[in-house]
This record gives C-alpha cells, structure tokens and sequence, in this order.
C-alpha cells in the first residue's frame, strides 16, 4: 500500500491538525483521515500524522509511507538509536522533544515492512498523496474538527490555489514572509532547507517559520527564551 501523512499548525506553535491518506499500489485513493490537536506545534503534528496512520494500516502489509517533513521521518528512522544511546537526550544533553510520539512511532514500526519517501510539499505538479494530506490536515487545523471516509466522506480533499507556495527567492536558502511578530522582533521566514535552532540546539524542518535568536536562525518560541 501507499500513504501519505502530514500535519498541520496554523502559527507554530497555533491551532494544529493531522491527516493521512491511503491508496492502492497504483497510487489511487482509497481513504483518508484527519483530526484536530487543539494548540500545538507542527512538529507534534507530523508525528501524530505518521502514529495516526500506522495504527490505521494493516501491520501485515508492506506500506511506502510519504511524508514532507524531515524532522518526523529522521526522528524515527535516523535519529531514535542515538536517542536511545544518550538515554533520551539529544547530542547537547538537552531532552529529546516529543519523546512520547517518538516511542509510540518507535512501537508501531516493530516487525513492519515500512519504507519512507520524503517528497517536497506545495509543490505544482508534486505528489498528489502529499496534497490530499496537507489539504485535510490544514482544514482539521482550521476547523478543529474529526473528518475523512470513515466519518462519511465520500470524495478527497483537494489543495485550494491560495495555498500554493509562491516562487522561491533564488538569492537566499531560506523563503521570506510578509508575517510579522511585533515592534522590532525582527523578520520571520519559512525555512528552505532543515537546520538547527541557534538557541535550542534543537531541529527545524523545511517549511517551519523561523526567526533571528540568539545565535544565527531558530524557532520563533525560542526568541523569548522558550522551547518549542
């Protein structure tokens, strides 16, 4: 089977949602779902997403799982065995964030045939499961509210245009917003490329909004001094 999964949050931390979709060998879909997490961040978001879709799928199939987001593919695939070596500390002794998802991921991968593909997200003409899944994701952010086939759902969500990320600016590796967050806190950007927060030491995926800390880019929670 193929799936895609992806989450939502509308400011990060801000109103979030998940949801996954679920097609057949030739990329057809078969069915789909999404929920609200109230307030929270993205990251918990994808996470959720991914939880959300591996207890929804049959164990006994192998699955091609798509996803957008880096930090939650790399956190269970890359990152866990060092996490567990460090007993659940990161590589700056700080504590693993989201351990709880990490170890409920960690679980559901056990004895799975499961293979991971990172696809870019927004893009025209890109994977068609990501877009189903970032439509329904972001309506369950918005709308805080359970939807998908088993909830009656009859057709898939579709991306609406107003969406669709604008041309990227060729001089940076990183995308400008027009958002912004107070008298002189200085600009907030979507990030083009995964990093590490210069204040947290923590990861960022593409596509998270980000902002002037401490030490070079990191999360915009962490311009105060708090963690994500």
């Amino acid at each position: 089977m193929v799936a895609a999964c992806d989450g939502a949050a509308k400011i990060n931390p801000g109103p979030a949602g998940w949801a996954w979709v679920l097609a057949d060998p030739a990329g057809t879909p078969l069915r789909w779902e999404a929920g609200p997490l109230g307030r929270t961040t993205n990251n918990v978001a994808e996470l959720t997403a991914l939880a959300e879709l591996l207890e929804a799928t049959d164990p006994a199939v192998p699955l091609e799982v798509r996803m957008d987001s880096q930090y939650a593919m790399n956190a269970v695939t890359k990152w866990i065995a060092g996490w567990k070596r460090n007993s659940w500390q990161t590589a700056s002794k700080k504590p693993v964030a989201n351990r709880d998802l990490v170890v409920r991921i960690d679980a559901l991968l056990e004895g799975r045939d499961v293979v991971f593909q990172h696809v870019l997200a927004h893009q025209v003409n890109g994977d068609p499961l990501n877009a189903i899944a970032d439509a329904a994701a972001s309506t369950a952010a918005t709308e805080q509210a359970p939807a998908g086939t088993a909830h009656g759902a009859t057709g898939v969500p579709r991306p609406s245009p107003a969406t669709e990320d604008k041309p990227r600016a060729a001089r940076s590796g990183k995308t400008r917003t027009r958002r912004s967050t107070g008298r002189g806190a200085g600009p907030v950007i979507k990030a083009k490329f995964p990093g590490r927060c210069g204040h947290c030491k923590s990861p960022y995926e593409a596509g998270e909004q980000i902002t002037k800390v401490a030490s070079g880019w990191g999360h915009r929670a962490c311009r105060e001094g708090a963690t994500p």
